[in-house]
């Protein structure tokens, strides 16, 4: 066997192309526009490339790295474990004490009552998770055809069978030939697409109101839960108006169903809760985690179960047949401890509520002056903006010039990194970012919005 890449820029590369196969990519695509960027360092909210090229993450990874990168207490938690217990499972009637203590400070972080705690490997595996979870729960409420599970257009759930199947992006679903039986999805709440003309609380009504029409037609003795992101973040940041998650919540009760709030984004700070149903003041049945739990400095997710569901599901007894090789991994919960101990005792979350993100929101929305900016959205430390060739239409360039991803790459080699969706440009940056740096950020938005603009032959 032998070892192609040199500890070069052009030797990583070539061994990337020749080895590596990337989540969601176009791998012709990538190796025609030269191959990847190769990360090697990371510090602060600033990630480096092996050419010595500073980059400013907006993303925060992969919407997770909340406590930016080199936090050495992280570093020090998995470290420390891994000497003491690097693995054990949970299966068989074990436990090991990360796990116990990670359960028991997310039941006292978690809204409403939430006392148990199911872990997985991924928001995937958390979503899928839910699936089980939820047609156990009905099965042994004696109600089994209450199977299905009401979900949204645009949203993005995971990408395991069961979590794209909830999720609704179109292009996975016609590459899998998803969804599977018992999943159904009804518009979701993209006021700048989908409601012109309408104020935002008529608008969240409407939007709300198909959850009611889509249970009447299916019949409420046959839907078990409806599943939402309190935003939606992969589809875009798509904020809904105050009136709609008041609204869906009024619909769950009513016809008794199920509310999964999918928090994998939400969770752990980043809407300036602990978690983003506090903001909206939603009473979930199950909320799905990963991603901000560890800071994402290792794996790990998991399912929040509310009292409603785990007395029943304990009660009544009989295996809960499911489970991963690394569900409580002691390594990664360690982390998570340590990550969220951090976020308490530093009082991160109050900060970003009543600093970091007012003053984000206030930057970010001097973006929507650009001349190509046909919105500036914002709320706690997720943002969004929409590329237009008309501001007054709000109608888009043509999708052959593709302005979102040209807009990703001048980001990109510009020091910046902002994720396109279409032609959506969205942002969730390091909860610790401070107000130099959310300063730079808009800078160099700006920026490659003038560069974007003259790129597409719009530049003023």
């Amino acid at each position: 066997m032998t070892d192609s890449a040199s500890n070069t820029t052009a030797g990583w590369k070539e061994g990337d192309r020749r080895h590596h196969w990337h989540p969601f990519t176009d791998h012709k695509d990538l190796s025609e526009k030269g191959g990847s960027r190769i990360i090697t360092w990371a510090e602060g909210v600033y990630s480096y490339d092996s050419d010595g090229n500073k980059i400013l993450d907006g993303m925060a990874g992969l919407w997770c790295v909340n406590l930016g990168y080199s936090r050495q207490e992280l570093v020090d938690a998995a470290a420390a474990q891994m000497q003491e217990l690097p693995y054990y499972n949970n299966f068989f009637q074990c436990a090991h004490p990360p796990s116990i203590e990670l359960s028991q400070l997310l039941s006292n972080l978690s809204p409403g009552n939430f006392n148990q705690v199911f872990f997985t490997g991924s928001g995937s595996e958390a979503n899928d998770t839910q699936i089980r979870l939820v047609r156990r729960y009905w099965d042994l409420m004696g109600q089994p055809d209450r199977m299905t599970i009401i979900a949204r257009k645009n949203a993005y759930h995971g990408s395991t069978l069961g979590g794209a199947s909830l999720g609704g992006m179109d292009a996975m679903h016609k590459q899998m030939r998803l969804p599977v039986p018992g999943i159904v999805h009804i518009e979701q709440p993209y006021q700048f697409e989908l409601g012109p003309g309408l104020s935002a609380e008529e608008f969240g009504l409407q939007q709300a109101r198909l959850l009611e029409e889509k249970i009447l037609e299916i019949g409420a003795d046959k839907v078990a839960a409806f599943i939402g992101e309190p935003v939606q973040g992969a589809g875009g940041v798509i904020i809904p108006p105050e009136s709609y998650w008041p609204e869906i919540q009024r619909i769950c009760d009513e016809y008794g169903i199920l509310l999964i709030a999918d928090e994998v984004i939400t969770a752990f700070g980043r809407l300036g809760e602990w978690f983003g149903s506090s903001y909206f003041g939603i009473r979930p049945d199950l909320i799905s985690f990963a991603k901000g739990v560890t800071s994402g400095y290792l794996p790990l997710g998991g399912a929040l179960v509310s009292d409603r569901v785990a007395e029943v599901i304990i009660a009544k007894g009989g295996e809960f047949a499911h489970g991963y090789t690394y569900s409580g991994h002691p390594a990664a919960c360690a982390v998570a401890l340590a990550s969220l101990r951090i976020m308490r005792d530093e009082g991160i979350v109050e900060r970003v509520k009543d600093h970091t993100a007012p003053y984000f929101n206030k930057r970010w929305a001097s973006l929507a002056e650009h001349p190509i900016v046909g919105e500036a959205r914002s709320l706690g430390l997720v943002a969004a903006i929409e590329i237009v060739r008309d501001k007054g239409k709000r109608e888009r360039f043509h999708k052959s010039l593709a302005a979102g991803p040209r807009c990703r790459d001048i980001c990109v080699d510009n020091g910046l990194v902002m994720r396109a969706v279409g032609d959506t440009m969205i942002v969730s940056p390091p909860l610790i970012i401070e107000d130099s740096q959310i300063d730079e950020l808009v800078e160099k938005a700006w920026k490659c919005l003038d560069l974007t603009a003259r790129s597409l032959g719009e530049g003023r």
